[in-house]
C-alpha cells in the first residue's frame, strides 16, 4: 500500500507540474464545438450584393483551379477555400486532414510533400529569409509545381525548391477573412486615434507602442496580412491569387515562373470579360466581393448569457492589458456599401503592428513592419481556430499567450535579441491565479 501511494504521488507530481515546477491547472480545451459561428454573408446586403456574393463570390472562392485556368507553374494549393476552410469557408487551417497533404497526389503528382507539412498540422506557405548571396529575400517560395500533371504544357519539367536550409525558412499560415469588409471599412483616422489613445497611461507604463503599417506612396493605413502589409481586399486577393496559386491577374500580371516551357497560358490568366450589355468580372473581383460581404464571426455567447467564468475572463482580458492591443471593437466609417456603414466590428485588434521580440521574429520586412513586428491578430472567431501565431507553431492558446513574451538579458542584446512589447501584459497574466487564467482561456474560446 505504501509503495502504491508513493507511486501515485510521483505520477501526480509528473502530471500536475511542468518541467519548471509550476502548477499547471489551466488548460486550453481546444476548438469549441457546435455550428460554425461564421461563413455567412452580412445581413442587409442589397439584392445585387447578395447575388454577387452567392453567384460570383462563393463559386469562385471555392473553385479548384486547373492549369488551363492559370494554375501554377508553382503553387501552394489549388483553391482559395482549400486554405481558408475552417470552421467554414473563409476561415483558416482545419485541425485535421491538411489539404496540402491530402490533395498533393491529385493536384501535384510527382511532387514530394515537404516534411514540415503534417496531416494534422497547419496549412503553410514558405518564405526564404535570405537570397543565396545573403541579401534579404522575404518572398514566398511555392511548395509544388505542375510538372507532374497531365494538363501541364509540353516540356515543363521545373523542380520543387530545396527546403533543406531550415535556418533560412519561415512559415505563414492562412489568416481568416471573416469580417474583412468591416476591417476595410474602418477609417484610417479611427485606427490612428485608437492607437494613440492611452487611458490612464497604461500603454506607456507597460511598454506598448506599436504603429500602423502604411502604403509607401500615399501614406494610408495598410491592414491585411500578418504584417498588415496589404491596403485593400482587391490587392490582397490579387496578390494571393498570383503568389499562392500562380494565377496572374489584372493586379499582378507577370508570371513568377519565367521558364517558357511552363508558362504558356496567355497572361494575365484571369481578366474581366467585356461584352455588349454585360461584364464578366475577373476572379479577383469575385474573391474581393466574397471577403467584403462575409460577416464577422458570432461568439458562442455575449454578456449575461455567458458563464461566470467567461464573464470574468472578459474582465480580466481588459484588466491585465490584452485589450490594449487586441481592441475589442472599432466602428466602420461611411462605406459605399450600406451594410458596412457605421457598423461595430468586434475584431479584437488595433490593426497596428507591434514588436513581438526575437522569439517570434521571422526576419522578414514588409512595408513598414520590421523583422519582429506583426499585426495584432484579430481574435474574433478564435474559439474555433485550430492553430495560432503567424507560423502555426502551436494549437494551444495558453502556449500562444506565453509566446507573446520575450525578454533579453544584457548579453542577449549583443546577439541580436529584441524584446516584446507584450512583456508587461504577459507578466500580469502570469501573476494571475490558475483559475483566473482559465477564465481568460474560456473567454477566448467563446469568441
Amino acid at each position: 500500500m505504501l509503495i502504491r501511494k508513493l507511486a501515485l504521488t510521483i505520477v501526480c507530481a509528473v502530471c500536475c507540474f511542468t518541467s519548471t515546477g509550476v502548477l499547471k491547472a489551466q488548460t486550453d480545451h481546444g476548438v469549441r464545438g457546435g455550428a460554425p459561428g461564421a461563413g455567412t454573408s452580412i445581413g442587409s446586403l442589397t439584392a445585387g450584393e447578395t447575388d454577387f456574393f452567392n453567384n460570383h463570390g462563393v463559386p469562385q472562392f471555392t473553385q479548384v483551379e486547373q492549369v488551363t485556368d492559370g494554375l501554377g507553374p508553382r503553387f501552394n494549393l489549388d483553391s482559395c477555400s482549400g486554405c481558408h476552410i475552417h470552421p467554414a469557408v473563409g476561415g483558416s487551417s482545419p485541425p485535421h486532414n491538411n489539404p496540402q497533404v491530402v490533395r498533393a497526389p491529385l493536384m501535384a503528382p510527382g511532387n514530394t510533400v515537404p516534411p514540415f507539412l503534417q496531416l494534422n498540422g497547419p496549412i503553410r506557405e514558405v518564405r526564404f529569409i535570405r537570397n543565396p548571396d545573403g541579401t534579404r529575400d522575404g518572398g514566398v517560395h511555392d511548395l509544388f509545381t505542375i510538372a507532374g500533371r497531365a494538363d501541364k504544357p509540353a516540356g515543363c519539367s521545373i523542380q520543387q525548391p530545396t527546403f533543406s536550409d531550415t535556418d533560412n525558412i519561415i512559415f505563414r499560415i492562412p489568416t481568416p477573412v471573416f469580417g474583412a469588409g468591416l476591417i476595410e471599412a474602418i477609417s484610417d483616422t479611427t485606427i490612428k486615434n485608437n492607437l494613440a489613445s492611452d487611458p490612464g497611461g497604461r500603454k506607456g507604463a507597460l511598454g506598448i507602442h506599436g504603429h500602423v503599417n502604411t502604403n509607401g506612396n500615399d501614406g494610408t493605413v495598410t491592414r491585411f496580412g500578418w504584417k498588415a502589409q496589404n491596403k485593400s481586399l482587391l490587392i490582397f486577393a490579387g496578390e494571393a491569387y498570383n503568389v499562392e496559386m500562380g494565377v496572374t491577374n489584372e493586379n499582378f500580371q507577370t508570371e513568377r515562373e519565367e521558364d517558357p516551357n511552363c508558362a504558356k497560358i496567355t497572361t494575365p490568366n484571369s481578366v474581366s470579360g467585356f461584352n455588349v450589355g454585360s461584364t464578366d468580372p475577373a476572379d479577383i473581383l469575385s474573391f474581393m466581393g466574397f471577403m467584403k460581404f462575409l460577416d464577422q464571426p458570432t461568439p458562442a455567447c455575449t454578456g449575461a448569457a455567458c458563464s461566470p467564468s467567461i464573464q470574468n475572463g472578459r474582465s480580466l482580458f481588459t484588466s491585465v492589458g490584452c485589450a490594449l492591443c487586441h481592441t475589442p471593437s472599432l466602428t466602420t466609417g461611411n462605406s459605399s456599401t450600406t451594410a458596412l456603414n457605421n457598423k461595430q466590428a468586434n475584431l479584437f485588434s488595433d490593426v497596428a503592428v507591434h514588436h513581438m521580440g526575437s522569439g517570434l521574429a521571422d526576419g522578414v520586412t514588409q512595408g513598414g513592419a520590421g523583422p519582429d513586428e506583426f499585426r495584432s491578430a484579430p481574435l474574433w472567431g478564435v474559439g474555433q481556430r485550430a492553430f495560432f501565431l503567424h507560423d502555426g507553431r502551436t494549437s494551444d492558446l495558453l502556449e500562444a499567450i506565453k509566446q507573446h513574451a520575450k525578454e533579453c538579458s544584457f548579453f542577449d542584446f549583443f546577439n541580436g535579441c529584441t524584446e516584446s512589447e507584450a512583456n508587461g501584459v504577459i507578466g500580469a497574466f502570469n501573476a494571475l491565479s490558475t483559475s483566473q487564467k482559465q477564465d481568460i482561456l474560456n473567454f477566448l474560446r467563446s469568441l
